[in-house]
């Protein structure tokens, strides 16, 4: 009696499908005006940890400035005869005092300046980006604001609306450049940092409690394209 084996292919994963998750929606007052559905496709994903490492691992690689330098031992000063005669001390000899084992001599195998950058294509960076804002906003750590109409701009101000809703640790505020009074008011606050809408990235995402986007930073559809 012979068995019979049925060769199947590789098994494909099927990735779960968006959730629909909402923000709180508040004025400046820090009123409640409702809820904002938020689009599936940013915020509604699973989390991806190895992409985000990878990104964030590259983000900070390219804020080194990679200037250290040592010299080697070419290009130290002095050491332009032999310290002592050939034979007769009993000692090993030596040409120069120069070299990486005398004091002031040069460094053996020592840094120098270099590019620590690493290649992240634009679908990567995108891609980890909407995996942290899907993070923030499954553990409801995104909220809307409708405007910045502050007059003039006060830390108090900023203090008020953000002891209004409950903010607590470190807070990301996406804002556009024309949100100059918003920024300024905040600016004075260690626990907040304002980004531009097109500078949102994430790292700083990851590294606040909370997302406090407007109406108009708010990301929809459109960007998801």
């Amino acid at each position: 009696m012979s068995d019979v084996f049925t060769l199947r292919g590789p098994v494909k994963k099927e990735r779960p499908a968006p959730a629909s998750r909402t923000a709180p929606r508040h004025d400046v007052l820090g009123k409640q005006l409702g809820t904002v559905t938020l689009e599936p496709s940013i915020f509604g994903l699973e989390p991806n940890v190895p992409l985000m490492h990878q990104v964030v691992t590259a983000q900070l690689a390219a804020k080194r400035s990679g200037t250290q330098s040592t010299k080697t031992r070419k290009q130290v000063h002095g050491g332009g005869k032999k310290p002592f005669a050939q034979k007769g001390t009993g000692g090993a000899r030596q040409g120069t005092t120069r070299a990486p084992h005398y004091p002031g001599g040069g460094i053996a195998l020592g840094p120098k300046p270099r590019k620590y950058t690493q290649r992240t294509p634009k679908k990567m960076v995108r891609a980890a980006l909407y995996s942290a804002l899907s993070d923030r906003a499954a553990l409801e750590r995104v909220l809307v604001i409708d405007q910045f109409t502050w007059a003039e701009p006060k830390t108090k101000t900023a203090v008020a609306l953000l002891q209004g809703l409950n903010l607590a640790g470190k807070i990301l505020v996406v804002t556009t450049r024309e949100d100059n009074t918003a920024i300024s008011s905040f600016r004075n606050l260690p626990t907040v940092k304002t980004i531009d809408a097109g500078e949102l990235n994430t790292y700083d995402v990851l590294d606040s409690d909370w997302v406090v986007f407007t109406d108009e930073t708010l990301l929809t559809a459109k960007e998801a394209n």
